[in-house]
């Protein structure tokens, strides 16, 4: 029933346009990546010249924002266009998305794409009705299940509805790194692919750590080698996620290198972005590297550290080269974005917005607030409006203020100095969010 409403409301609104100016889309995700992690977000030591070479052939955006501080939300948020007010995922249990869940690829599938998913999904279980090829997806290939997806050498693999055997990996063998494997498929994806519009969600589990691993060996950073970073005097773990960074940053290279081989550089808009802030895990510290970058916080954070990440745009000749972009967004404006782009009317009732003008360029309404909430250490929430950031750390918990403009590293509440703001954004919080089974709210004891 979805598919078909949804096809005929976007074929009336939009006058079902042929689709051979349309153009592709990649979007990669990185997993755990900081706002730091990367050269042209100021990392010194990590080097990542094919990802600093996309920010410099596109837009480098300043004040991204991920869905969450955590993977699941974050992924329901940048797939339905939902805030975690209002998405039916906001947390890291397992529950699925639903059939009446309009996602990004049913989007692209209504305007006549061919769709496909490679890596880390976690919005919905084997066999139920959250898994890719049941919410627009004609190819996927990965993982469903996040906590299955610290495995970098996984016995089995998801290719649509099938359970693949790796036998690389069987009988304690460790030969068939998963990285490498949504590397080769994502090749292959654009390869066959590449006469006709296609979208490509490129969700790389890199630089996540191996939890379960780091538990017992106190290194979860699980890499087949350390790569440029070999003979570093580092601890293990901080040369694993050195050398995972690169090993994305490399492959990226390779996919914008087959682009331009084929001549679908300029036919193909690339997003590159992070699911939330950088994690402390597996051995991992995230001051190593300085990962977050002049932010507070990180995972599990509703502080800027937590959710604000790194996005670069790029389509040459689309997208302005060399521009670096303040303006605030996030990953709930992906889907009316992409509605924009391909010339559909967006599904109703969505809290994100289309942001194609700031992509390439032009001036862009801002949004007049942007929330999130989180479930995993009592109830957190949050808000951005203009230049102001607010957090609150449970129901009946003051509501923190600070001024981004001065204090980026949301050093000091000025909740006591602008009162009107804080009255506006109580406003917001009354009224941003719907309640859910799945998410109960409890004041905090």
């Amino acid at each position: 029933m979805k598919r078909s409403l949804c096809a005929l409301l976007f074929c009336v609104l939009s006058g079902c346009a042929s689709t051979r100016e349309r153009p592709n889309v990649i979007f990669i995700l990185a997993d755990d990546l900081g706002y730091g992690d990367l050269g042209c977000y100021g990392q010194k030591v990590i080097q990542t010249p094919n990802l600093d070479r996309l920010a410099a052939e596109g837009t480098r955006f300043t004040d991204f924002y991920a869905g969450s501080t955590v993977c699941a939300p974050s992924r329901c948020c940048l797939m339905t266009g939902m805030h975690t007010g209002h998405a039916r995922i906001r947390g890291n249990k397992t529950v699925p998305l639903e059939p009446q869940d309009v996602t990004v690829a049913e989007v692209f599938k209504q305007a006549g794409y061919t769709t496909g998913i490679v890596g880390k999904w976690g919005l919905g279980e084997p066999g139920t009705t959250g898994i890719p090829n049941r919410q627009g997806f004609d190819e996927w290939f990965g993982y469903l299940n996040q906590g299955l997806a610290h495995n970098y050498y996984p016995p089995k693999l998801w290719r649509n509805e099938t359970e693949i055997t790796l036998d690389g990996n069987l009988d304690g063998r460790r030969k068939q790194y998963s990285h490498d494997l949504f590397t080769q498929e994502a090749l292959s994806f654009v390869e066959r692919h590449k006469d006709r519009p296609f979208f490509l969600y490129l969700a790389y589990t890199i630089p996540h750590a191996n939890n379960e691993l780091g538990r017992d060996t106190g290194d979860g950073m699980e890499v087949p080698d350390y790569g440029p970073y070999a003979d570093r005097d580092w601890p293990g773990p901080e040369k694993g996620k050195a050398a995972m960074i690169a090993r994305m940053d490399r492959d990226i290279g390779r996919l914008m290198e087959l682009l331009k081989k084929l001549g679908l550089d300029g036919k193909t808009l690339v997003l590159f972005t992070s699911d939330n802030g950088p994690h402390h895990e597996g051995g991992v510290s995230r001051d190593f590297f300085d990962s977050n970058g002049p932010l507070r916080g990180g995972k599990r954070d509703l502080y800027e550290g937590g959710i604000r990440v790194p996005m670069i745009a790029c389509r040459p000749g689309t997208v302005p080269a060399g521009r670096v972009c303040e303006q605030a967004w996030t990953m709930w404006d992906f889907l009316p974005t992409m509605c924009k782009l391909t010339g559909q009317a967006p599904p109703p009732g969505l809290d994100g917005m289309s942001m194609l003008p700031l992509i390439e360029g032009t001036p862009q309404p801002v949004h007049p607030y942007m929330y999130w909430e989180f479930h995993e250490r009592g109830f957190l929430q949050a808000v951005r409006t203009n230049h102001f950031k607010a957090v609150r750390k449970g129901l009946d918990r003051p509501l923190e203020l600070y001024d981004l403009r001065y204090d980026i590293g949301e050093q000091n509440d000025v909740s006591a100095d602008y009162p009107d703001v804080v009255e506006r954004i109580e406003a917001y919080l009354r009224t941003a969010r719907t309640e859910s089974s799945h998410w109960p709210v409890r004041p905090a004891r």
